[in-house]
């Protein structure tokens, strides 16, 4: 079985890190280059970099922080908000990441993957793709779950993995922030329609529901979460000893 990756996420909102339930009521956590630095030295795989409401206020990612903070990773970084183009990726590479998640830049120019995946490779293009259940189907949301694009999702994710997305981070909406859990019921759906990597995003409260998800799902590459490490609750050290006593592997 490969390794499990655990990735801590990031949210950036004005230059700062910040956390909500449901993609609302953000609350300021921390500076993101301080965050940074502490994960990339206590444990974690990979990091998660997403300025929140680039897309939605309809400019680009804020390129100083980012390259301030990717100055103190020395793990896999990847950015999102505000990709609509290839010129995006390239600034956002020219930073300091080593991967670029895009969403709403995809959802309003699908060749965009195809086009990043041609100039970077699909390992580089990560899809981003933020569902909620609406009327009994999953749907897909842009601008950071603020709008509904009325698209059926796992359809969604299978385009865009055949267009040339390396990987996917699924952010369930309904699960956000609320500390029960992975959702695994969309999580299934999606690993069962493709095969690149999937990064579970949304629900994760304790340490127990990273070695359920896995154990459930073990087509399931990673877990990400964000408020758990900010605030302490679950130290990474700890969650990936529990892992490997549950028998999943871990880097260590």
């Amino acid at each position: 079985m490969v390794t499990k990756r655990i990735i801590p996420c990031l949210d950036v909102k004005n230059g700062r890190v910040v956390k909500g339930v449901n993609f609302k009521s953000l609350a300021d956590v921390s500076s993101p280059v301080e965050l940074a630095k502490y994960y990339s030295s206590c444990g974690a795989d990979e990091l998660v970099f997403y300025d929140i409401t680039a897309s939605a206020e309809g400019r680009e990612l804020f390129t100083d922080i980012l390259t301030r903070t990717a100055k103190e990773v020395f793990i896999p970084l990847t950015v999102g908000g505000g990709i609509n183009m290839t010129a995006d990726f390239e600034r956002v590479l020219n930073c300091g990441a080593d991967k670029v998640s895009v969403n709403s830049g995809a959802i309003k120019n699908p060749d965009l993957i195809n086009e990043a995946a041609k100039l970077y490779g699909s390992q580089c293009v990560v899809l981003s793709a933020d569902v909620k259940r609406v009327g009994g189907q999953f749907q897909v949301f842009a601008k950071g779950g603020r709008e509904n694009t009325g698209m059926e999702a796992i359809s969604w994710i299978k385009r865009c993995v055949d267009m040339g997305a390396g990987e996917i981070v699924l952010n369930s909406i309904d699960t956000d922030g609320v500390k029960q859990g992975f959702d695994l019921e969309m999580l299934s759906a999606v690993c069962d329609a493709v095969s690149v990597p999937v990064i579970a995003s949304g629900g994760a409260g304790r340490k127990e529901d990273f070695i359920t998800l896995f154990k459930t799902l073990p087509k399931v590459d990673a877990g990400l979460a964000a408020s758990i490490f900010h605030f302490g609750e679950v130290d990474i050290k700890d969650l990936k000893n529990d892992m490997k006593k549950a028998g999943i592997p871990a880097r260590i």
